[in-house]
């Protein structure tokens, strides 16, 4: 059996990236549950979170 570490993201990250891309309702209905969250936003969420951590990497804004 595997061991689960702690995730990467923080709780308020990917809350903020789900609403920003229009699911953060459903999480919040789910009671933060991402389960019903389709594979492609799932997808996108961590895309934007690549994104955001690369700017952050060089210091673009």
């Amino acid at each position: 059996m595997s061991r689960r570490r702690g995730g990467v993201m923080s709780e308020r990250l990917k809350y903020e990236l789900a609403d920003e891309l229009g699911v953060g309702n459903v999480v919040r209905n789910d009671g933060g549950y991402f389960g019903n969250v389709s594979s492609k936003d799932c997808g996108n969420l961590v895309r934007l979170a690549i994104e955001r951590a690369e700017r952050s990497m060089t210091g673009a804004r």
